[in-house]
């Protein structure tokens, strides 16, 4: 056989690429299956470019050459292997089609050019080589992408294991793992003997964290505490996330040595210092946290983490920043609390709530000069329920905003309406942080006011020391829009706070109300009495009334009186007054009226006391004749 004539047949088969690929395409489409058009362009491709390489190589250019030519050829394979447009079956089929149609081409041209039967057998073979190792080309593509795609779904089913087992946020261990690692946990304490505790933290306000800050913020706040907490805890201690602000740590045997109780001091240690947020830790957020702590053997992992949880709750109504053990009784309590919660929900629309109102007086005339109207709820079943135990509830489940409400256009109402019956008394209403923390407050207030038809002089809203310097740039600002509409501010609870000298002039506050810890405490004398005169000083000092709380001595009266405090108000004069006694107590009132110490004879005695209100004094809760 002649190089030559190899080489006539295989520049006529070059020509005639065109014709292989059309018979091929054309068998295909003539086959029981069909594929997408973008692949049957595939395969067209894949066609001519194989015609190509095995002309070239016949041609004289080498093996090497038509295997270079056919890389196009098994990267179009890699890539329907990698689409799975195609399967693999269907891809050998096009590929023996090829084969055919190029023999049958070489056949036609070897009898048109009169070539050796030698020299046909040698392209043929050549044909065939270059189908070999095609195929084995395109097996090997598609074994590679079986390969990488089982990697890809082991990695991918490793993900979805540990995400179905992890907290996605923190990449501590969630709830299903927890409670797995406690069943174990409860399961060696149980065999050997050994203590288990579970400590449930829970972070105190975070809520008000991520509202104020967003949710970003509160996001990266979340991973920081986890690793805050993960940098005290025991290597052999677990630490998971529950959802939300909640994680828990999982102890046993040596780790509770020095009991839980350690353990819960060394996680509040790690909230001491403020975590510092944002790219460049611009943004210091101080957060605390209140801990429950559930200690020894359970039937169920889910019984610990629910013990550890309620003594978690009762820690935060003790005050927060704190840890409790769980105690038989507690659950009681939850749901007793939950009870009240629900309760709450509705009291408002089924006007459960109702107004008292503490008369407050000056101190000097001993004449009333206002009241204070104060929230009670008569709940279905359990009687009058005091503030103390429904308060922090309504501010815990913001309820406080509409309660708020509702006390200031009912106080306003009832304080309009003594107004017109010729008694030009002040009313004063308590202010929540709530409510001072939205700009609804301010909306609030003119409603009340034009309502009522109350004088927005004679109203004084009263906010705690502690709710005044919480943002005091931002209630200050509040407070000045309040001011604008000509109503007064009270500050409650005074002493009690952070306010200094400075600190006071920021806001425009007309009256300081002493809290009742310093007058309860003012027959010890010392200290007590010198804190008192302070505080009424300051008051002087700044240009702002004084009142005193709590009085319920005569003898602690003499003392409020002589250091000139402005006015007073306790269960001295009297306790909270329903509206219509508190009509009857105004009008039987008198200036002159006397008081007197109770019970400071063994014999229990009453003793009368001369506090210098007049001489014309009589007994106490009556008039002087």
């Amino acid at each position: 056989m002649e190089a030559g004539e190899l080489s006539r047949l295989g520049q006529e088969l070059s020509e005639r690429t065109d014709e292989v690929v059309a018979r091929m395409m054309r068998r295909s489409a003539e086959s029981s299956t069909t594929l997408a058009k973008v692949v049957e362009d595939s395969f067209r491709d894949v066609g001519t470019v194989s015609t190509v390489a095995v002309a070239r190589w016949m041609s004289g250019e080498g093996e090497a050459v038509a295997r270079a030519v056919g890389q196009e050829s098994w990267r179009i394979f890699a890539q329907l292997a990698s689409q799975q447009e195609a399967a693999l079956n269907e891809v050998t089929k096009r590929c023996l089609r090829w084969r055919d149609c190029t023999l049958e081409v070489l056949g036609e041209s070897a009898a048109d050019l009169g070539l050796a039967g030698e020299t046909l057998a040698t392209a043929r073979a050549m044909v065939q080589r270059s189908l070999d190792v095609t195929l084995v080309r395109m097996c090997q593509s598609f074994e590679d992408e079986r390969q990488r795609a089982h990697e890809e779904l082991s990695s991918r089913e490793k993900e979805l294991v540990f995400l179905a087992t992890h907290d996605a946020l923190t990449g501590l261990p969630n709830r299903t793992l927890i409670l797995d690692r406690i069943e174990q946990t409860l399961r060696r304490s149980r065999q050997n003997q050994e203590p288990v505790a579970a400590l449930f933290v829970d972070l105190d306000n975070f809520k008000a964290i991520n509202d104020s800050l967003g949710h970003g913020v509160g996001d990266e706040l979340l991973c920081a505490v986890a690793e805050r907490l993960e940098g005290v805890i025991r290597e052999t201690d677990a630490l998971g996330r529950m959802g939300g602000d909640e994680f828990v740590v999982v102890a046993e045997g040596l780790s509770l040595a020095a009991g839980p109780e350690l353990i819960a001091e060394r996680l509040l240690e790690a909230f001491g210092e403020p975590f510092a947020l944002g790219e460049e830790g611009e943004t210091l957020v101080h957060v605390n946290a209140s801990i429950g702590i559930a200690t020894g053997v359970r039937a169920s992992a889910e019984e610990l983490l629910r013990d550890a949880d309620i003594a978690m709750y009762r820690a935060k109504w003790g005050g927060k920043s704190r840890y409790l053990v769980f105690e038989s009784g507690m659950e009681d309590e939850v749901q007793a609390r939950l009870e009240t919660e629900m309760d709450l929900q509705t009291a408002l629309v089924n006007e459960e709530f109702f107004l008292v109102y503490q008369p407050t007086f000056d101190l000097q005339t001993m004449t009333p000069t206002g009241v204070e109207a104060l929230i009670r709820w008569r709940r279905p079943g359990c009687g009058v329920v005091e503030p103390e135990e429904f308060i922090p509830l309504l501010e815990e489940s913001k309820l406080i905003v509409d309660v708020g409400a509702w006390v200031l256009r009912e106080a306003c109402a009832q304080a309009s309406g003594w107004q017109q019956e010729g008694r030009p008394m002040g009313l004063s209403v308590n202010v929540s942080q709530l409510q001072l923390d939205t700009d609804e407050l301010l909306d609030d207030v003119k409603v009340a006011l034009a309502a009522s038809g109350l004088p927005p002089e004679a109203l004084t809203l009263e906010i705690t020391e502690t709710t005044l310097m919480s943002n005091a740039e931002e209630t200050a600002r509040r407070l000045g829009e309040l001011k604008e509409l000509g109503v007064k501010i009270a500050v409650d609870d005074f002493g009690t706070g952070y306010s200094s000298l400075s600190h006071l002039r920021q806001f425009p506050v007309d009256v300081l109300k002493i809290d009742r810890s310093f007058v309860s405490q003012l027959a010890d004398g010392g200290e007590n009495e010198i804190l008192l005169h302070t505080l009424v000083q300051l008051g002087k000092a700044l240009e702002i009334e004084t009142t005193a709380e709590g009085i319920e001595r005569p003898q602690d009266l003499s003392l409020i009186r002589d250091k000139q405090c402005d006015n007073g108000q306790g269960f001295l004069f009297t306790r909270p007054l329903s509206a219509q006694d508190a009509d009857s107590f105004f009008s039987s009132w008198s200036p002159n009226r006397r008081f007197e110490v109770r019970n400071e004879r063994p014999d229990g005695d009453r003793v009368p006391f001369d506090g210098s209100l007049g001489p014309d004094a009589a007994v106490a809760g009556t008039d002087a004749p």
